[in-house]
């Protein structure tokens, strides 16, 4: 695989046998973006590999809405992660300051948890009432925070911050896969 730059966006120049290549990791050919393609590779293959603390830079712009775009790097963001033991740990970045390209990122984010929730309604459907009622256990939308776009409009200064919580912690020391493993979502969940 390599990547060159096209028109200050990483694109694929070059690739060989790229159904083969790609066959055997999960949700490559769903990914709608060449960021997300090398999002699902990375986790595929490299996440679980790193055991010593390890941050990882600059990741692509389609995966980060809420992060600044990079200085001098066109197409990545300024935001890294550290991982220990195969797992994240912390994730920090310069926050995104401007509301319109703010509000572009979430309304695209929006538009493609929307595509990808229908697909999966849809296969869930074809399998019966038990995926359906699986998937609707855990379906969640998502909407636009207009609050937090206006906030933006009327201005908010350059920030940062990392995420390093307990929850994380807990994570290495109960040997959780997911942050999800130590974390009620479901009472995060919108209530109807």
């Amino acid at each position: 695989l390599q990547l060159t730059p096209l028109n200050s966006t990483p694109t694929f120049a070059r690739m060989e046998r790229p159904k083969e290549s790609l066959a055997g990791i999960p949700n490559v050919q769903k990914s709608p973006t060449v960021g997300h393609v090398l999002n699902e590779m990375f986790e595929a293959c490299v996440e679980t590999k790193l055991r010593q603390p390890t941050f990882v830079l600059d990741h692509p712009v389609e995966i980060s809405p809420l992060a600044k775009p990079h200085r001098s790097k066109p197409g990545v963001t300024e935001r890294f992660e550290l991982f220990i033991v195969g797992r994240e740990l912390a994730n920090s970045f310069s926050e995104l300051t401007d509301p319109v390209d703010q509000r572009k990122r979430l309304e695209g984010q929006i538009a493609t948890h929307a595509k990808a929730r229908s697909e999966a309604r849809a296969a869930a459907e074809a399998q019966g009432k038990e995926a359906l009622r699986a998937f609707e256990d855990d379906d969640y939308p998502i909407e636009l925070d207009e609050d937090f776009v206006t906030a933006l409009e009327y201005g908010m200064p350059p920030t940062g911050g990392m995420g390093l919580g307990v929850d994380r912690l807990v994570m290495l020391l109960t040997n959780s896969a997911s942050i999800r493993d130590v974390i009620a979502f479901p009472l995060l969940k919108k209530q109807e």
